[in-house]
């Protein structure tokens, strides 16, 4: 790659030279109409990535598909959702057959002198962006409108460089979809781990009858408040926050999430405030996070507490380590049982929340200690790979946005072989 400005990029209004269509208002397709076989028709919500889910599709029969020609996709083509959630980009390839857009999307086929590649990137780029954050704020009922995408002004690089770029994307995305398959087949098999582990155990062929279902016959339910040494609930007033990076720091209910405390996006407060708001317990390493309200149910495990207290609608349960491991506590606040009884305990409200009162009369499974930490150790494994994934990508998608911003304004330029030429 070069840092040669883009002087001969000149930019052109993309209804120029692309073909821009939407379903006629009138022919609007109602769901009582769709088929179990015919041409695929595709909605914003079978877009995964940059991938159309054909198998999700929804299909119309001939009439419906014949009626409407400039909407028929082919390969390359590029859709985007106009109303629902806007903006939402697919790229068509790899057509199982027919297929052709409903009434929610908007098709563009660039023609000759763009790579269709290129514009899907390129609508993906901070520029074009920016316009749909602005519909979204400055609308109850966001719309892309046709001439909004007629109009829009896109920049020209050279063909070959217009191939470049997109395959250099491409690359990074190919890495990014691979990942989040993998990321898919890791969940599934947590939950399944989950499901069996906490209802079977480890080589058990005897089970009984308990308040909270099925269970090895060596195992015991309790109540929480028997297990944990602690159950403490926040400060219940908002702890005042400084503009600046302090060492301490405040868990808030978004900061728990999946089992995790997320430290990105916390407050910094004083260290006067840190003090005052700790008075009630310390937080150490393992103390489990659990939000009262708004989400109710989400837990994560404390792994360094430097630093850290609650926040608002939060409590930390700290299990009795002669009782009670801490990452089986994780793995069964989170499990279906265990979130089933929250449910249950912190319903009668149209704002779910549970009286602290209530969070010492969740019953959990107490198998034999040590065969806690075999069950928690075996999920904990598939989790901590299901996270190295999840932060591959965030790393990847972090990637391909600071590529899109230097290439896709030409602020660095990419070096093309004279035998480089376009592929579709």
């Amino acid at each position: 790659m070069s840092k040669a400005a883009a002087d001969n990029w000149k930019e052109v209004a993309l209804g120029e030279h692309a073909h821009i269509k939407a379903r006629i208002g009138w022919r609007g397709l109602s769901s009582n109409e769709y088929t179990e076989s015919g041409a695929y028709l595709i909605a914003g919500t079978h877009i995964k990535g940059a991938r159309i889910d054909w198998e999700k599709c929804d299909h119309i029969d001939d009439f419906r598909y014949e009626e409407s020609p400039e909407i028929q996709l082919r390969e390359h083509d590029v859709v985007i959702s106009k109303d629902g959630t806007i903006g939402r980009l697919g790229y068509v390839e790899n057509m199982p057959g027919r297929a052709t857009i409903n009434g929610t999307m908007m098709l563009i086929r660039p023609e000759k002198m763009f790579y269709s590649k290129f514009i899907y990137f390129y609508l993906q780029g901070d520029k074009f962006q920016k316009i749909i954050k602005e519909k979204i704020s400055g609308s109850s009922v966001p719309h892309i409108f046709q001439r909004d995408m007629v109009t829009l002004l896109v920049p020209h690089p050279p063909l070959p460089e217009q191939q470049k770029i997109a395959a250099i994307l491409s690359s990074v995305d190919d890495v990014i979809e691979k990942t989040r398959a993998q990321i898919d087949k890791l969940k599934d098999l947590k939950t399944g781990m989950m499901q069996e582990l906490l209802t079977k155990g480890i080589g058990h062929t005897e089970f009984k009858d308990s308040p909270v279902g099925w269970i090895p016959a060596s195992w015991d339910v309790r109540y929480i408040s028997d297990l944990c040494s602690n159950i403490v609930d926040c400060v219940n007033k908002t702890a005042p926050v400084v503009d600046h990076v302090t060492p301490y720091r405040m868990i808030r209910t978004t900061n728990v999430r999946n089992g995790r405390i997320v430290m990105d996006g916390m407050r910094y407060v004083s260290q006067k405030t840190f003090k005052s708001w700790s008075r009630r317990l310390a937080l150490k390493a393992g103390d489990l996070i659990f939000t009262r309200e708004a989400p109710v149910g989400e837990c994560g495990l404390v792994r360094d507490a430097k630093g850290l207290f609650l926040g608002q609608r939060t409590m930390v349960y700290r299990a009795a380590s002669e009782k009670l491991d801490s990452g089986f506590l994780l793995w069964s606040m989170l499990s279906e049982y265990c979130q089933n009884q929250i449910e249950d305990l912190s319903g009668g409200s149209t704002t779910p929340h549970l009286r602290v009162p209530d969070c010492g009369k969740i019953l959990l499974k107490v198998p034999p200690l040590a065969e806690q930490r075999g069950i928690s150790s075996a999920i904990q494994s598939v989790a901590t790979l299901l996270e190295e994934r999840e932060t591959k990508v965030a790393h990847l998608t972090g990637l391909k946005k600071a590529l899109m911003q230097d290439l896709l304004t030409g602020k660095v330029r990419v070096n093309v072989g004279e035998n480089e030429t376009a592929v579709a």
